[in-house]
């Protein structure tokens, strides 16, 4: 059964990462945790809270996010009559970047699916503060599925890498599952200043489409172009339904990530993105 951990705040960005997750894997045997973390909610207003009434606002606004979260329920119910799918709530009084982690630790979750943005909506970013923390620091694969993004059946899926990132047997066969349920066209992409590829990345390669498991996959190498402008015009000109990136050191996504901006990627950056994380735990 695949494990799926979806962080909401109740705005309508998180019910549509929400709308995307249950399509997507509408084939597969699922379990979704619905998670809120509420600890900013309870400090939000500073006026107010004092500590004689700390646990008196705690407790209401732990009443208020476990009510949320069971009407998520019966929204994704009243959408999704899928048997194959299960659901659990996990109300917390914790960060959510803390709750996060400890969640995927504990239940050992094989995906996160999240919005770009969420109530606190700054659109000049292509991420906002909390998704961009769970996609730099969690170690689960994260899906981030944009704004307002309609779903569409994923058909081809680009897969940025260099070769040289010892990619983990359970992150890559989940994208191939993506892949093969969708029929998707993979292409892998290498942006390189040779065409010719050494002992080493060869062998990585064959790895790669090993695990994938996936036969409509193309190798694509593109020689001597800045790397983030050669995958936003790949994803523009192809067509692509979504974005595969993987965060590690000296990796592509690493160098975009955590740079002091990503505002070059909020121009371009309108498709669903799985930042893999390369991850440690069980494969």
């Amino acid at each position: 059964m695949l494990k799926i951990l979806i962080p909401t705040d109740f705005s309508e960005n998180a019910m549509n990462a929400i709308k995307y997750a249950l399509k997507l894997f509408k084939e597969d045997d699922c379990a979704f945790y619905f998670m809120h973390a509420f600890q900013d909610e309870i400090y939000s207003d500073k006026v107010l809270l004092t500590q004689e009434t700390l646990n008196d606002v705690t407790r209401i606004v732990n009443a208020r996010s476990t009510q949320q979260l069971e009407d998520t329920i019966k929204q994704v119910k009243s959408i999704n009559a899928n048997a194959n799918h299960h659901y659990r709530v996990i109300c917390e009084n914790g960060q959510l970047l803390d709750e996060t982690d400890k969640i995927v630790v504990d239940n050992d979750i094989d995906l996160i699916v999240m919005g770009t943005r969420g109530k606190t909506n700054d659109r000049k970013l292509a991420f906002g503060s909390h998704t961009l923390q769970v996609l730099k620091y969690v170690q689960c694969p994260v899906l981030a599925i944009p704004e307002n993004y309609t779903f569409t059946e994923p058909k081809r899926i680009l897969f940025p890498t260099n070769y040289l990132i010892p990619y983990k047997s359970r992150e890559l066969e989940l994208v191939g599952n993506i892949a093969k349920t969708h029929d998707a066209i993979m292409d892998m992409f290498y942006v390189s200043k040779i065409a010719k590829l050494s002992v080493r990345e060869e062998n990585n390669r064959q790895h790669i489409k090993e695990k994938l498991n996936h036969e409509n996959i193309s190798f694509i190498t593109v020689i001597n172009a800045k790397i983030t402008e050669a995958i936003f015009s790949y994803i523009e000109e192809d067509e692509v339904d979504m974005l595969v990136m993987v965060n590690t050191k000296h990796s592509f996504l690493e160098n975009i990530l955590f740079q002091s901006t990503i505002d070059e990627m909020s121009l371009h950056l309108n498709i669903p993105f799985l930042a893999l994380q390369n991850m440690n735990r069980s494969s």
